[in-house]
């Protein structure tokens, strides 16, 4: 597919009806409850707050029962929905770029006792040095970017990281697959410039361009400030006998005077950070040792993961006089200007990934169930990607259904709190392949007077070694 044809306008409404059909065939047990659940989560009025008013809202023409009952033991082809979310129309940058976005938001359970596979996950107070560890579910997301000041972005995978998974693996495993998925679909070709892969500070960025080397990607991420990396080692003097140096000079964050000079310097102004300079280094790495990841490697047999390092300076941010220079680490080496100013500029993008966790959140209700089994929590947060998408799919459809105190939208850029304000309105268009329900009774319920005498088990929060899984819990989640 060449660069003329991704730039050719589809059928915005022909898209969401294909979607709409392809999302419905996913749902393969109780899918007329599910499918209505999530048009209902697209059509109420305001932020979800519970999960059982959605069953209020006129597009759920089923009971409450219906509705847990769906999300509780429905079943949905996640490995289909999928490849789905990977053949749907991408964002790209001018040059036909894809950027991908990978980081974690969580499902806070701190209650959740009888819930299992909760792990301590990593909170933000309101102060200075009030972060919490506070139970819950991780969950790893990975999206499509948008070039340009947008709040949009495109889902493409999330996945639940558990008490026994390795980080950085399971990351690994969900970049490699949703890049496979990409290349399957013809959203890359040969000729087309690497996929972008933009992650922050809490990835190990370096073990993640060195198992993703074999893909057609480049790593950007972000490193601390008290980083120390180094540069090759000098060319061995003639005659000079002797075991060869295996690296270089120290190359300290916060020590100035071991920072040659910069192989790349840029400066741009920019609207809302004033001026932007930006200075790369280049063929820097960092020292690796046998523990953790690497044990295994023998200690000749380290390998070597040479990059470029960017420092970013920019001259004030909205509420704060002094900014801190931003330290970025990228995969490639002998980078040009234009590739210093692509970078930083996209590395800011990353946090639009950040407004699609408040949307889903704060709008679409994510963490509002009280779910108890990690499976029901899962097979929500795919409704809520598929919804999510849908919106993506309706927003150039949608009409600018806005109160009386707030700005008109400019065109094209309604935000997807403004798309989902208006989707009931194209909702009566759309395909709806769910059946209507059947009429029934309810059931008589528990006896009069009778008590529950099971109780409830009570499941440890934090990490767990492989050896306590037990096969049943590896089959289901293959499952």
């Amino acid at each position: 597919m060449s660069l003329l044809q991704r730039d050719v306008p589809r059928d915005a409404f022909g898209e969401l009806s294909c979607f709409r059909r392809e999302f419905y065939a996913c749902l393969t047990a109780r899918g007329d409850a599910l499918f209505e659940l999530t048009d209902a989560l697209l059509c109420s009025d305001g932020p979800v707050k519970t999960l059982v008013e959605l069953s209020l809202a006129p597009e759920y023409r089923r009971g409450h029962g219906a509705l847990y009952g769906g999300v509780n033991c429905g079943r949905l082809d996640v490995a289909r929905l999928r490849r789905t979310l990977a053949g749907l129309p991408l964002p790209r940058t001018a040059d036909g770029r894809l950027v991908l976005a990978v980081d974690v938001s969580n499902w806070l359970r701190p209650d959740a006792n009888t819930s299992p596979e909760r792990l301590f996950c990593h909170t933000y107070g309101r102060g200075r040095g009030s972060a919490q560890m506070i139970p819950g579910w991780p969950y790893s997301f990975v999206a499509a970017l948008e070039p340009g000041r947008t709040s949009w972005t495109a889902m493409l995978d999330v996945v639940r990281l558990c008490p026994w998974d390795d980080e950085i693996a399971v990351t690994t495993g969900q970049v490699r697959e949703v890049v496979q998925r990409l290349l399957a679909a013809g959203q890359w070709q040969a000729g087309d410039p690497p996929v972008l892969i933009v992650v922050d500070a809490g990835y190990d960025v370096t073990r993640l361009a060195f198992l993703l080397a074999d893909l057609p990607v480049e790593l950007l991420g972000r490193m601390r400030s008290d980083r120390v990396l180094y540069f090759p080692p000098p060319p061995q003097p003639a005659g000079k006998r002797g075991r060869k140096p295996k690296r270089g000079p120290e190359f300290k964050f916060e020590d100035p005077a071991t920072w040659p000079a910069p192989a790349t310097t840029t400066v741009t102004d920019t609207t809302h950070y004033g001026r932007a300079e930006a200075a790369a280094w280049d063929r820097l790495h960092p020292l690796l040792v046998r523990r953790s990841a690497w044990a295994d490697y023998p200690e000749d047999q380290l390998p070597v993961i040479e990059s470029t390092v960017i420092r970013l300076q920019v001259e004030h941010l909205r509420g704060d006089h002094s900014p801190r220079p931003v330290w970025l680490w990228w995969s490639g080496t002998a980078a040009t200007a234009g590739d210093v100013d692509r970078l930083w500029q996209g590395f800011l993008r990353r946090f639009d990934l950040e407004h699609t966790f408040r949307m889903i959140k704060q709008t679409l209700g994510w963490t509002a169930p009280r779910l108890c089994e990690p499976a029901a929590a899962d097979r929500w947060t795919w409704l809520i990607v598929a919804a999510y998408t849908q919106l993506r799919l309706a927003r150039p459809l949608a009409e600018d259904l806005r109160k009386p105190w707030e700005r008109p939208a400019r065109q094209g850029r309604l935000t997807p709190a403004r798309v989902r304000r208006g989707f009931r309105r194209l909702h009566g268009k759309t395909p709806q392949p769910a059946s209507a329900p059947k009429a029934s009774t309810a059931g008589p319920g528990r006896p009069t007077g009778s008590k529950n005498k099971h109780r409830a088990r009570q499941h440890p929060v934090g990490k767990q070694g492989k050896t306590n899984i037990t096969q049943d819990v590896m089959n289901s989640r293959a499952a």
